[in-house]
């Protein structure tokens, strides 16, 4: 039985009402009753990240923690969607140094083989002060426990209500194209792509080129094939949020930045990274954007019209435009905009000490 989320007596005279309405609608096959009210409350949100390569997916992480930590989020699951036992480690990290270690983690086990690394960070969990002390504590010990993310992303999507949870993908698709390719089990009767429509609200993805030139995206190029199935079976009637690399790459966190905003400590996953690793590449916030928009919505972007997205063989994402479409995509803004979204992404790091 669907649990009902009606908060007030006006939304239950409403509900009420339109049940009445079908009710007397009724055919000799039985009433037809009308659809549970739609879900109202905060997103419930998954995070689907591809750690240990740019540190823009740890500032992505750190600003869903800040969100959920506002009551402006449900986080209730993160996904790592780049293979080994180390990447889970790094996510773990994360977790549990910001408060959040009980969330549920699901890891890829027949993913991409040996994607690009950027910034190599996967020794995070080791890092420790001059007296050999390890700097932060994890919530698992035994990482070949942990549930492929397909699996995990059945067992979070059953347990939530209808149209609730809002996915942002920050990096490769593998988790996601075989949560579409799976079958009922004993989180649900349901097959992906029924499971997907019938829990998901909205997905918001790190990717896709929208440009005047066509280009290939990264991120769906390092697993064409696991692309193109997500492409092909996404539910069309689950919106796709786009946030393509040119909305990202005029907003740039540089090194000293990071480490003066972590003044405070230096005990602090990002802040050890920067230490650590070699960072001076130009570090574009291009996953945090998308984090952003899952959570405060449009008001802040310049959407696209609606249409279709559809992805080539060289990994071109190729925009139609339909009224009927279920994908839009942000489009870059001036510099002012930039900053603005700059100083979200700073505020974050400072407000979470």
């Amino acid at each position: 039985m669907t649990k009902l989320r009606i908060t007030n007596l006006y939304e239950f005279l409403i509900w009420a009402f339109m049940a009445l309405m079908a009710a007397s609608c009724s055919t000799d096959d039985g009433p037809d009753y009308p659809d549970d009210p739609p879900y109202i409350g905060v997103p419930k949100l998954i995070v689907d990240v591809d750690v240990a390569s740019s540190t823009d997916d740890l500032f992505a992480l750190q600003m869903a923690y800040n969100y959920a930590r506002k009551g402006q989020c449900e986080l209730v699951g993160v996904v790592v969607d780049r293979a080994g036992e180390v990447n889970a480690a790094c996510v773990d990290v994360m977790n549990t140094y910001f408060g959040y270690g009980d969330v549920p983690l699901g890891l890829v086990h027949n993913g991409i083989e040996n994607p690009v690394v950027w910034i190599d960070y996967s020794d995070l969990p080791n890092y420790a002060d001059d007296n050999g002390n390890k700097y932060f504590k994890r919530t698992y010990s035994d990482y070949s426990e942990l549930p492929d993310g397909w699996e995990l992303y059945r067992k979070v999507l059953s347990e939530q209500p209808d149209h609730s949870v809002t996915i942002v993908s920050l990096g490769f698709l593998p988790c996601l194209a075989q949560l579409l390719d799976s079958h009922g089990d004993q989180y649900s009767s349901l097959d992906g792509v029924q499971l997907v429509r019938k829990k998901v609200n909205c997905i918001y993805i790190m990717g896709g080129v929208f440009g005047e030139a066509l280009e290939p995206d990264f991120n769906f190029g390092q697993g064409l094939d696991f692309s193109k199935d997500f492409f092909d079976k996404w539910p069309s009637d689950v919106d796709i949020i786009f946030s393509p690399g040119e909305v990202g790459d005029k907003i740039e966190y540089k090194d000293n930045w990071v480490i003066d905003d972590i003044s405070w400590t230096d005990a602090h996953p990002i802040k050890q990274v920067y230490l650590n690793c070699f960072t001076n590449t130009g570090q574009k916030m291009w996953d945090p954007i998308a984090v952003i928009h899952a959570i405060e919505g449009d008001g802040q972007f310049i959407m696209s019209q609606r249409g279709t997205v559809a992805l080539t063989d060289q990994a071109e994402t190729i925009f139609t435009p339909s009224f009927n479409g279920n994908c839009r995509y942000e489009k870059p803004g001036d510099t002012a905009w930039c900053e603005k979204m700059l100083q979200k992404i700073r505020l974050s790091t400072t407000e979470l000490k």
